[in-house]
């Protein structure tokens, strides 16, 4: 494994913790849940092949470190940071952005927001249920678990997510021809992701207490990511049709007329399948 060059970067609000390896265009990798810069180890070197790959801890988890430690949080500020960090690391230049589940929500924003910054974008299962025809049941689960996190904690309001999250995925299931839900079997981590794991538990109250509301309830703007779908790929993980964060890439790329690219694995196959996972994306950043 190479060891990145690391870095700092001041944003409004917080201290970003970034790392670098690799030549070439740059490729911006944005984590999502609290797996920060880590959770692309697996596939990182490889990219840096052929890629200059910088990989950052979101604000507020790991070595990003907030201002104000109870700061509520929001899109639009999470897609800032990457843009000051393509600001830093590629001035002038359009980038290569892939984004995985929470961050996917913040690259959607940027692309939107800053489109002569990014050249083209894989979004993997982002969690944007805003878009889908049952959205008020969404809303109506994040509010339970919102509930659930304030008088109970953090791991009874996953309880209550991932509940209410296999409830949708039976249900959409059932609506598919010859559709059944059938039991999954247990997903071995690597060794290296499994201690990641165990590492990033600290932040998970932050990320169900501050992170899942907002970016759950953001609401991408459909009508300009069309305009954009040229330089936008909307990814899904093979093993996860029907489930919470596949149906808004399969909805998305339907609406927008694009091809929904399936990658190894199921919502976490970055961290299951490094190494097809990796393969994939490079090939995908091609397009």
């Amino acid at each position: 494994m190479t060891t990145p060059t690391t870095g700092s970067l001041r944003v409004p609000g917080a201290t970003l913790h970034y790392e670098v390896r690799g030549n070439g265009p740059l490729l911006l990798l944005i984590p999502g849940g609290t797996g920060g810069a880590a959770a692309f180890d697996g596939i990182a070197d490889d990219l840096a092949a052929e890629y200059t790959v910088a990989t950052y801890d979101p604000r507020g988890i790991s070595r990003s470190t907030l201002d104000d430690p109870e700061a509520a949080q929001r899109v639009t500020e999470h897609a800032d940071d990457a843009f000051r960090l393509l600001e830093l690391l590629s001035p002038g230049e359009p980038a290569r952005v892939f984004g995985s589940s929470s961050g996917a929500i913040a690259a959607l924003h940027l692309l939107t927001a800053h489109p002569e910054r990014v050249a083209r974008l894989v979004a993997h299962e982002p969690p944007v249920v805003e878009v889908l025809p049952d959205a008020a049941e969404h809303r109506a689960l994040m509010s339970r678990v919102e509930e659930t996190f304030r008088s109970e904690g953090v791991m009874p309001a996953m309880a209550v997510f991932a509940a209410g999250a296999k409830a949708k995925e039976a249900k959409a299931k059932e609506k598919r021809p010859g559709g059944s839900v059938e039991p999954k079997s247990e997903v071995r981590l690597p060794p290296r992701a499994a201690a990641r794991v165990e590492r990033t538990r600290d932040d998970l109250p932050y990320f169900v207490g501050r992170i899942m509301p907002s970016f759950m309830a953001h609401a991408p703007d459909v009508d300009r990511l069309a305009e954009l779908s040229d330089r936008l790929v909307l990814a899904g993980g093979e093993d996860s049709h029907g489930e919470l964060a596949y149906r808004p890439a399969a909805f998305l790329s339907e609406r927008l007329g694009t091809e929904l690219v399936h990658f190894p694995g199921g919502h976490i196959g970055l961290t299951t399948h490094p190494d097809d996972f990796g393969a994939l994306l490079r090939k995908t950043l091609h397009g």
